[in-house]
């Protein structure tokens, strides 16, 4: 029987699916820029096909704390959730709902978030009353790297619920309370007491500040958006500074004996937004393209997952919420049965395949999206499209007009899924950074 192992799940924030060195991304003018997590893939499981819940921020958190599809519950209706909805009692996580994080330490775990929440604000909501016994990071969808405030100008940095005034970097805070963390629950951990660490990096999200920016700080508070800067330099040197604490924690886990038998899991919220690469995917953050959903899905686990492997397996974020339990012995709450299924016998052998079938939908632009096997129906402002992603990633070839049985099966297909979620609200806002106005579409 494998050791129950320290799970670490690092999420980074708005990275592209072709960001990292290992899908195919290009150097920078430094060098590599993210030669840590490349380290990681080759040590461990690199998947190809990989997907994130949802093509913007708080609603996949909703689903990867749950392991269910966010769509069940009123926050994650929200594309996202943003500054107007602190002091709201629905806007946020149920602190009744099982989490992976209180199941988790249901079953004998110690539980930290670092890093960002975005599932709604205290009192109604927090990290603390849905499963996690410490947290330190923001609450909201995007701070300041310097000032750690959010985009309506309140500071927005927090240890535990009280507010923490730190100076520093906001990536390299959260991988030094990281480290802490680590460190700390190391002796549990070897004497048979292991550790959830969520490592949620803001990075690479705007306002677009490298360690050497701070005085940009002052520049953009008034707009965290950042619309007039930024440039794909800068953004791939915030990936870099990211692979470097990724890189300190890893070391540190070696040093203390503890990688053989932590899993660590690594993937970003959503698609890319306007300085990534998503090559050769089309879309971003926002699109039900494969751009906006399509994401890095890295795993390590030396005790269980052998060097080298590469799968075209498809996957949700939910997924490896549910890996996650599985791997602990953790079992589901009988009255929240979980969406999310089990990857473990994929880590175990990475030649295994199957065919599952993957749902989205979003409020902007009406889009709904179904992946089985190769083939993906879409809608997008009212068009139906059939794409053979084998053939064309870039969904380029819509094959709905000589296909038109399977065109209707797969709609079908998603319309009987949607049927079995409860529908989109009324009041359910969409929060768009920028429009056509600032930057040409994609």
């Amino acid at each position: 029987m494998t050791t129950r192992p320290n799970i670490i799940f690092i999420v980074a924030d708005d990275l592209g699916y072709a960001d990292l060195g290992c899908y195919g991304g290009r150097e920078a003018t430094f060098g590599p820029v993210s030669p840590v997590l490349d380290q990681l893939a080759a040590n461990g499981l690199k998947l190809t096909q990989g997907y994130s819940n949802s093509p913007v921020c708080s609603p996949t958190r909703f689903a990867l704390m749950t392991a269910r599809y966010q769509y069940r519950l009123r926050g994650a209706a929200e594309e996202p959730i943003n500054s107007k909805s602190r002091g709201s009692t629905t806007l946020g996580l149920p602190p009744e709902h099982p989490t992976l994080p209180s199941l988790l330490r249901a079953a004998g775990y110690r539980t930290a978030l670092m890093g960002k929440w975005h599932l709604g604000y205290p009192p109604a909501f927090g990290p603390l009353r849905s499963g996690y016994e410490e947290f330190f990071g923001p609450m909201s969808g995007g701070v300041d790297y310097f000032t750690h405030c959010s985009s309506n100008g309140t500071h927005d940095l927090y240890l535990g619920e009280e507010e923490k005034q730190q100076d520093g970097y906001l990536t390299d805070l959260i991988t030094d309370h990281a480290l802490d963390y680590v460190a700390r629950m190391a002796p549990g951990a070897q004497a048979g007491t292991p550790f959830f660490l969520s490592l949620h990096y803001t990075a690479p999200h705007w306002p677009w500040e490298t360690r050497d920016d701070g005085a940009l700080a002052q520049e953009v508070k008034g707009n965290l958006f950042h619309l007039h800067g930024g440039n794909i330099e800068t953004y791939r040197r915030m990936i870099h500074h990211m692979d470097e604490g990724i890189g300190r924690i890893m070391a540190l886990l070696q040093s203390l004996g503890l990688a053989r038998d932590t899993l660590v899991v690594f993937t970003s919220d959503n698609g890319g937004e306007r300085f990534s690469d998503n090559w050769p995917l089309v879309g971003g953050k926002m699109d039900l393209t494969e751009g906006g959903i399509r994401v890095p899905w890295i795993a390590h686990w030396p005790a269980v997952i052998a060097p080298g492997g590469v799968s075209a397996q498809t996957c949700m974020t939910m997924d490896w919420s549910a890996t996650m339990l599985d791997a602990a012995g953790a079992a589901a709450h009988a009255d929240y049965p979980l969406d999310g299924r089990s990857l473990m016998p994929l880590l175990r052998d990475a030649s295994l395949h199957d065919e599952p079938p993957l749902f989205w939908r979003m409020n902007h632009r009406g889009q709904r999206a179904m992946r089985q096997g190769v083939w993906k129906y879409l809608r997008v402002d009212g068009n139906d499209y059939l794409f053979n992603l084998a053939d064309d990633e870039r969904e380029r070839a819509n094959r709905a007009s000589v296909e038109p049985e399977r065109l209707q099966a797969m709609r079908a297909a998603w319309e009987a899924w949607n049927a079995s979620m409860p529908a989109i609200p009324d009041d359910a806002t969409v929060s768009l950074g920028y429009s056509i106005k600032d930057m040409p579409q994609r």
